[in-house]
């Protein structure tokens, strides 16, 4: 598959419409993470604690490697690739965002670029450079309406043998929704759909998933639910392989309440709950 031929229209007016909603979101969004304990920036910046020990094993040496980490929000993970010797770029939608995480990177003496851009325009935003590596998940997948575009998007961004590494929330952990409904108990239960029907959930919250007060002005998001079948033929139709495929039962952060933690630092329900897959990792080369 040429470059050429993976070039892409427009995206639809109404999609875009969407996704200025949740950039918008994003920006309100920011300050509030910025100080929350959820990220506890304010202790220990910490970055490698937002990765599985299997990840690393995955992405194996970056020393010197050319890595891109799309849809990066405040930019930790991007800090990690920087201080395990990756040249390291960081591209987000939200301008609040990458404001940010520039300057969290800075503070922790990393070298790190940050780009403001659509996904969707990350070629042309960073200036049709080519990398080793193309690093995205961790509640990034649900924001795009079109994973055909994005895996073309993702394909042209790699160097030929270039790696493509998702590590990204279960379907079946999206589909659990982020927490119970007021006056709902913390038991398992599918509030959501597990497989994309191609249409976009409308969420109105006031509040994000970390702690911290309510969002100013820009409370509308939009979100689209991607199965796992839908990721991996997206990437095949865009001309990369897969290489390896992990499903994970444990989170970075407490989801549910009788999360236990675990010897690696994250957290797992107790051996009395169904064990049911919540994160998966998820290697493709071009």
């Amino acid at each position: 598959m040429t470059d050429a031929s993976m070039r892409q229209e427009p995206l639809d007016p109404a999609a875009e419409r969407m996704m200025r909603a949740n950039q918008a979101n994003w920006d309100a969004r920011t300050p509030i993470h910025l100080v929350s304990r959820f990220y506890g920036l304010d202790q220990s910046l910490d970055p490698a604690r937002w990765f599985a020990d299997w990840e690393w094993d995955d992405l194996g040496e970056l020393s010197g490697r050319d890595v891109v980490h799309l849809q990066c929000h405040l930019g930790t993970e991007t800090i990690a690739f920087a201080q395990r010797g990756a040249r390291a770029v960081g591209l987000d939608i939200s301008e609040a965002s990458v404001t940010a995480a520039t300057g969290i990177a800075q503070r922790a003496g990393a070298e790190v670029e940050y780009v403001r851009a659509n996904v969707y325009d990350a070629v042309e935003a960073l200036g049709e450079r080519r990398f080793d590596i193309v690093y995205t998940g961790k509640g990034a997948l649900c924001y795009l309406p079109d994973l055909d575009r994005w895996a073309t998007t993702v394909a042209r961004l790699l160097r030929p043998e270039g790696r493509l590494y998702i590590a990204e929330f279960h379907p079946l952990l999206n589909s659990l929704g982020p927490k119970p409904a007021e006056g709902e108990g913390s038991e398992l239960v599918l509030r959501h759909d597990c497989l994309g029907r191609g249409t976009a959930v409308h969420r109105d919250a006031r509040y994000t998933y970390t702690d911290g007060p309510a969002v100013a002005g820009a409370t509308d998001s939009f979100e689209w639910m991607h199965g796992l079948g839908e990721v991996v033929n997206a990437l095949v139709g865009a001309g990369l392989r897969i290489e390896r495929l992990r499903e994970s039962d444990e989170l970075p952060w407490p989801r549910w309440p009788e999360m236990r933690r675990t010897p690696s630092g994250w957290w797992r329900l107790p051996d009395s709950s169904p064990r049911i897959p919540l994160l998966y990792g998820l290697l493709a080369r071009r």
